[in-house]
């Protein structure tokens, strides 16, 4: 009897060749860029480096003008590809919150459940607890959006996407709009995540997270890939004089 063999494992997230262009404008100007599954992967830069754009091209939240994209071995920008079932597959936090505002903590959380998952108003709201608990607002869950704190909100957030039970997240950005006093934790979760082994792909400012949390760091400036590697060797020792600027401004 033959065994049977099988390839290498695919990365969670591979993207070759991605040109983003919105008009005359080119955005992302030819991007290659892999997360393997369980890792977590910063990307860092100054603003409008492309950074939001790659992570919403990578859930097709952006049409790419060329280049491909594979989630875990599937080219996800084949004509045929089923784009809504990608996107149940990948958590997206955003750095606005995006929470329903006229619905409770626990119908933000079960309404996408129920209408993509298709699952049971029990089921949904079983999995909304187990979820407001992991991060740490079971008694929010009948509060309105209105009535949270943007570091609350943002859990919220946080506990809506995995709700969906993913098999990656994506975070834009996701404590740009907080108060410092706020920004822990909403990192807390997120290091609990890593924690767990949940693939991640994090574009932030929070440098002491991405060195912390991060198994590489990517800087990106102005639609390309300067420089990445390990959080350490990037953030205290980069090889690129782009990367060393952006470093010197932000420290």
């Amino acid at each position: 009897m033959t065994a049977t063999t099988t390839g290498p494992t695919p990365p969670a997230i591979e993207v070759r060749e991605l040109h983003k262009s919105f008009g005359d404008l080119e955005v992302l100007k030819g991007i290659d860029f892999h997360v393997d599954r369980g890792e977590v992967v910063c990307v860092i830069g100054p603003s409008g480096s492309g950074k939001s754009t790659l992570l919403r091209c990578v859930n097709r939240l952006e049409e790419p003008t060329s280049g491909r994209i594979f989630i875990e071995g599937e080219d996800i920008t084949d004509i045929d590809a089923d784009v809504d079932a990608l996107r149940s597959r990948i958590g997206m936090v955003f750095q606005s919150f995006n929470l329903f505002p006229h619905l409770s903590v626990l119908r933000n959380l079960t309404i996408a459940q129920r209408r993509v998952h298709r699952r049971s108003t029990a089921d949904a709201r079983r999995i909304a607890r187990a979820n407001l608990e992991r991060v740490g607002l079971s008694d929010k869950i009948d509060a309105y959006p209105s009535h949270l704190s943007g570091g609350q909100q943002q859990r919220v957030a946080i506990a809506r996407a995995l709700s969906m039970e993913p098999d990656m997240m994506l975070f834009d950005e996701p404590t740009s709009a907080l108060d410092p006093e706020l920004v822990g934790e909403v990192l807390s979760v997120m290091r609990d995540l890593a924690r767990e082994g949940m693939t991640m792909m994090v574009v932030t400012h929070e440098m002491g997270f991405a060195q912390e949390v991060g198994d590489r760091v990517v800087f990106m400036d102005a639609g390309v890939v300067v420089e990445e590697g390990d959080p350490v060797q990037v953030l205290t020792d980069p090889q690129h004089e782009r990367t060393q600027r952006f470093l010197n401004m932000v420290r």
